[in-house]
């Protein structure tokens, strides 16, 4: 063990002098990614289509090459699950991340190559930890496990040729030899499809191991915490796990579960991480535990463009690089990568809060948004409108969804919003007036929409019984891992069906 704490200290090491580089020189490292991806791409089938041989910049790059999204690839991706090589990577692609995508399929898959593996996700999981032991050197992270909790999906094959499984999965299958000394539980363990059985044997098998630190999305992290207290009969995680010192998140945002944390870790030592990480690549992650905004990863194989979201629904829409971009603009992320996607637009919205080096925060999802009524309201107005509304009411926020509800030749129109409160307000009325203005303020469309009621009236909420969202999820087949609750939706595919559900179990009942 004393080796592997060495040879991981090394490495953390290494990776931190790394991360200086590309902060110091961002723009000049990405034109270098950028060279990189073409010159290893230049024999595939789309590089030969678009002559990357002949490209020299990143200009000559944005004139002659598409911008694609899933359903623009698709065709190639599954020429390569059925293993055909040389397509939008050199050689063959074994594994693909399965993901529930925005597209018109149920499902998207995501060529994970083995670039993309070792150079993008588990490089920039050792970055993360990395900056970590360089805020905190007197951590004790390399005394203990890691504790990880990640998909249910269960690893299948595509072809004979090709498998597949969520993110979570292929990286558990693929994990380094160093890391599977620090990571816990066992990967029999890790990748049991069903949720509940999962998390069952993770218990049983972790409780007397000294966890220092946690790896996983807030939500379903916190269904497992909450049920090791059961099952232990402790008062909080404290006293399961004493030396646990860190939590590195993503998936969703993390705002939303932190007090509850704070209640279930009272150790107020304890750090938490947030890691943007996707199956098409490991984006950014939080290096000062102070800022809650995100350090973008410019040395991991991915070469990063940006499309202003006032102009994305544009026909002329253009896509510019990181020299170009502004401090507090809504931008859509497009990626080239070492996983064989070429000026993909990812789905994922940003905007910067500073430059060199270049950090952001996440802003939504260029398709999960409010715009019913012109209101334009996204994910981080959302948020941080719940969160103005549970400081000021003294109440806790499980989960939440929203959506339009449509004018009528009677009524006009307004917001639904379903909430599961794990501490609720005295007044649920007083909850939705405060987020109600919270939002006029946050979003000027909105407020102009809201002016005097003359298209929307003020919104509404439904108090959903705790474990509403849970159960929902359940009967969805979505449980643990990367799946996530839908925050925003522009139409009533959510709300409904979780209404129906609501309207079902009180029947039961």
């Amino acid at each position: 063990m004393r080796f592997f704490n060495r040879s991981m200290e090394k490495i953390f090491s290494s990776r931190y002098k790394k991360n200086e580089y590309f902060m110091q020189n961002p723009v000049a490292h990405q034109e270098e990614v950028l060279q990189y991806l073409l010159k290893k791409a230049r024999k595939t089938e789309w590089g030969k289509k678009y002559n990357y041989k002949k490209i020299t910049s990143s200009v000559e790059y944005a004139q002659n090459i598409p911008l694609s999204d899933y359903d623009d690839l698709k065709t190639y991706i599954e020429r390569m699950i059925a293993g055909e090589k040389n397509i939008l990577w050199p050689g063959k692609v074994k594994w693909f991340a399965k993901s529930s995508g925005t597209t018109s399929d149920k499902s998207k898959y995501i060529p994970v190559t083995t670039e993309s593996l070792r150079k993008c996700h588990f490089k920039s999981s050792i970055d993360v930890y990395a900056h970590y032991i360089k805020s905190n050197p007197d951590s004790n992270f390399f005394k203990g496990k890691n504790l990880t909790l990640g998909g249910s999906h269960k690893v299948s094959h595509l072809s004979s040729k090709t498998r597949t499984g969520d993110l979570s999965a292929v990286l558990l299958h693929n994990l380094p030899f160093l890391t599977r000394f620090k990571n816990t539980p066992p990967s029999e363990i890790a990748l049991i499809p069903d949720f509940e059985e999962k998390m069952e044997k993770i218990i049983k098998s972790t409780v007397n191991e000294n966890i220092t630190s946690m790896a996983g999305v807030p939500s379903w992290f916190l269904v497992l915490l909450k049920r090791v207290l059961e099952v232990t009969g402790k008062s909080n995680i404290t006293e399961v796990w004493p030396n646990l010192e860190v939590f590195v998140h993503g998936g969703v945002n993390f705002e939303p579960y932190r007090e509850q944390y704070k209640k279930l870790i009272p150790n107020p030592n304890m750090r938490y991480i947030n890691a943007y990480n996707a199956s098409e690549g490991f984006f950014g992650m939080q290096n000062e535990p102070d800022k809650d905004d995100l350090l973008l990863m410019l040395d991991s194989g991915i070469y990063y463009e940006f499309i202003r979201m006032d102009e994305f629904y544009n026909k002329n829409r253009k896509a510019i690089n990181l020299s170009q971009v502004e401090t507090g603009v809504n931008y859509a992320l497009v990626i080239s990568t070492n996983g064989g996607l070429w000026r993909y637009i990812i789905g994922d919205t940003i905007k910067f809060t500073s430059a060199y080096p270049f950090k952001f925060i996440i802003t939504g999802r260029t398709k999960h948004f409010i715009n019913a009524f012109g209101e334009e309201l996204i994910i981080d107005n959302a948020l941080n409108g719940i969160n103005a509304a549970c400081k000021q009411t003294g109440s806790e926020v499980s989960e939440f969804t929203a959506g339009p509800v449509f004018m009528d030749a009677e009524s006009k129109g307004s917001h639904q919003w379903i909430i599961e409160f794990e501490k609720e307000p005295a007044s649920v009325d007083e909850f939705a007036q405060i987020l109600d203005k919270e939002l006029q303020n946050l979003n000027s469309d909105y407020e102009a929409k809201r002016y005097k009621n003359m298209t929307l009236t003020s919104l509404q909420i439904v108090n959903a019984p705790k474990g509403t969202f849970y159960k929902w999820m359940k009967t969805r087949g979505k449980v643990g891992g990367q799946n996530k609750i839908p925050r925003l939706a522009n139409n009533r595919e959510y709300l409904d069906s979780i209404l129906k559900f609501m309207s079902e179990e009180k029947i039961l009942k």
